[in-house]
């Protein structure tokens, strides 16, 4: 059980977070942080959703207010998606969220003609 919902596909662990680039497109840097994450299928937008969130970290809290909020979510096993960062909670940490492609693995399904 996620803790989000039971029908969620879901990953803990360590994750980095790429901050946005430059305008000389380079990134800016990167902040290895302990995550939460977990997403479904949405079948109302048709897309897959998820979101989670991450420990806190003095290097994100500067860079969000730096104004970074687009980032790539990436886990060591090479997965990356697309996500907005949002402003710290309670505890220092931030919650991410995104659409598309998720930061973690998800079961393949095969649709059949």
């Amino acid at each position: 059980m996620s803790g989000f919902d039971d029908e969620e596909e879901e990953y803990q662990g360590v994750v980095t977070i790429v901050l946005p680039q430059n305008e000389e497109g380079k990134e800016v840097g990167a902040v290895d942080v302990r995550a939460h994450l977990a997403g479904h299928f949405s079948p109302l937008t048709g897309d897959y959703r998820w979101k989670g969130r991450l420990a806190a970290s003095d290097e994100l809290t500067a860079a969000y207010k730096k104004g970074a909020r687009k980032v790539l979510v990436r886990t060591p096993d090479g997965h990356e998606g697309s996500g907005t960062l949002d402003e710290p909670n309670l505890w220092g940490g931030h919650p991410v969220s995104g659409a598309g492609t998720p930061p973690f693995a998800v079961p393949k399904i095969e649709i059949d003609d």
